[in-house]
């Protein structure tokens, strides 16, 4: 109860602030009459809606203006103009397809890379839930499609417009995204091994080696084929594995002080407690075969990960049955 009642009190409070400034937005757009706005009235009008947040009404306004005027001063920059104002009403397909339709038409322009980056931040934004601002999931977890359109856009960005403002912030979203997608490959990696999958999770790690350099879960990706190789009585490919993960990370959880690669063994045939079938496999699941050192390789993870490092679950883990983490 401690949990759920700041939790509904907040649910509650974002609703309603969001219905206040909803029913704001539609009164400023019904006080205010535009059959003769000129361009520039237009243009002087959707600025000020912009600045009070009154997304909505800067869009409609934006769209009109375009329609009336579509050869006018400010049709280019107010095209832009509509496709932040969709990413900020988190609008984000019809930000995306805005930003397209900017660069499609204008590649020249010169505030092209703005489209540019409005578009990887709508596609950055669009896999994120409301929840997720209020409880702590692993977007590693989640469905990589819009990781990978973001990832992407930002690359474009920087291979055309190094030098760009915005370029900055987009290489630090890069990084993010990699390292989130590299870890993805390693929990597939862990997925196969429980299924006993064993070749599909070699493939997985080598797939994390050859395309994430520089990741926090390369390390894992060279434990991953050094177990999986064993378990196929691959040896050779296992003992490759092996060297450059001592050669590189000798500090891998999976590695003893002399540098041997501990095994685990074959789970597959592990039988479920009572508990773990009663809950669907989401409460006290067997160990099983598995590598995840973000907190021994991630700045990100090493103070958060301190527990994990343990083998010790979170409340919150213990509470939602670790379902969200």
């Amino acid at each position: 109860m401690r949990f759920l009642t700041p939790l509904l009190l907040c649910t509650t409070l974002l609703i309603t602030g969001c219905s206040w400034l909803k029913g704001a937005d539609q009164i400023n757009q019904e006080e205010r009459d535009t059959s003769e706005f000129s361009e520039k009235d237009f243009y002087e009008v959707i600025q000020q809606d912009l600045n009070d947040a009154f997304w909505q009404t800067a869009i409609e306004n934006l769209e009109a203006l375009e329609a009336q005027f579509p050869f006018g001063d400010y049709a280019e920059q107010a095209q832009l103009e509509l496709i932040y104002a969709r990413y900020r009403a988190s609008e984000f397909e019809a930000a995306i397809a805005s930003a397209d339709r900017f660069m499609r038409l204008h590649p020249q322009h010169s505030n092209v890379d703005y489209a540019y980056y409005l578009k990887g931040l709508s596609s950055f934004s669009k896999g994120k839930g409301f929840f997720d601002q209020l409880i702590p999931t692993d977007e590693s977890k989640r469905d990589p499609g819009s990781a990978r359109d973001s990832l992407t856009t930002f690359n474009e960005l920087l291979n055309r417009f190094p030098d760009s403002p915005y370029a900055p912030d987009a290489r630090k979203r890069t990084i993010y995204l990699r390292n989130n997608l590299a870890r993805l490959e390693i929990h597939a990696a862990n997925y196969y091994f429980l299924r006993g999958a064993y070749l599909a999770a070699a493939n997985r790690g080598r797939y994390v080696v050859e395309n994430y350099q520089m990741t926090p879960a390369v390390p894992d990706g060279l434990a991953v084929m050094a177990q999986a190789y064993y378990l196929m009585q691959m040896q050779d490919l296992s003992n490759d594995a092996i060297k450059l993960l001592v050669a590189n990370y000798p500090n891998h959880p999976a590695l003893d002080e002399s540098g041997n690669f501990q095994y685990q063994e074959d789970t597959t045939s592990l039988k479920r407690s009572w508990t773990n079938t009663l809950t669907a496999g989401l409460y006290d699941k067997p160990e099983t075969i598995g590598f995840d050192t973000r907190h021994v390789f991630s700045e990100r993870y090493k103070k958060s990960g301190k527990d994990a490092a343990r083998g010790e679950k979170s409340w919150f883990d213990r509470l939602t049955f670790g379902v969200f983490q």
